[in-house]
């Protein structure tokens, strides 16, 4: 439970926490930053870590002189990459386990023929997008490892979607953390950071399903 809390409050508060492993550890910060964002884009079982919130805060103390912003840049993306690749490592390893069990109602070749048509046809836009999206940041790839996407094309997104989301949020970290409304209101923004998104999902998933019975009466 004590870890539970733990994790609530450094994901709540990140930037204290963050400035604090700083002012006490110095160049360590990168290792930790390192680590935080390549588990939670690489173990499929860790997506509760932050990771536009820390992106967010990284920029807003490299805009302040606390963290260097091209090595925080470079070292994230690097993580992030890493993190994918591992992810879709795992997924590949296992897919082909899984959809042996042909008399599964879910896992089975007809499954897999349709995920893996799904992921060579919509598979890069899903990457890149999930990339800013917490959770479906963290499936994705492993979802395109279990369906078999071509690496080659699974690699290019991923690297283009780190790319957009290291870059893009330090960046945003860097030029506004320091401005005094977004200072004193870094809390609510976190929250939006880690709520929109999902919220965003939850209400594409409900429009889906709503269509569905839709299209299904007209047949």
């Amino acid at each position: 439970m004590e870890l539970i809390s733990f994790l609530i409050d450094f994901i709540l508060h990140v930037d204290k926490h963050l400035e604090t492993f700083v002012l006490t550890y110095g160049a360590w910060v990168y290792a930790l930053l390192f680590l935080i964002i390549f588990v939670e884009t690489g173990v499929v079982v860790m997506p509760f870590l932050p990771g536009d919130s820390l992106l967010f805060v990284v920029g807003a103390m490299c805009g302040v002189g606390l963290m260097d912003y091209q090595l925080s840049v470079a070292l994230l993306f690097v993580a992030a990459v890493a993190g994918n690749q591992s992810n879709y490592a795992i997924g590949r390893y296992i897919g082909p386990k899984v959809f042996q069990w042909e008399h599964s109602r879910l896992f089975n070749r007809k499954a897999f023929d349709q995920a893996h048509a799904f992921y060579e046809k919509y598979g890069g836009i899903t990457i890149v997008a999930a990339r800013f999206m917490p959770f479906l940041r963290t499936f994705a790839p492993f979802v395109a490892g279990v369906a078999q996407m071509t690496r080659s094309k699974f690699s290019f997104y991923d690297v283009t979607g780190g790319a957009l989301w290291v870059g893009g949020i330090v960046t945003a970290g860097y030029f506004f953390g320091s401005v005094p409304w977004v200072k004193a209101n870094l809390d609510k923004i976190i929250w939006a950071m880690i709520l929109l998104p999902g919220l965003f999902v939850l209400w594409g998933a409900l429009k889906t399903r709503r269509k569905a019975p839709a299209v299904a009466g007209r047949n």
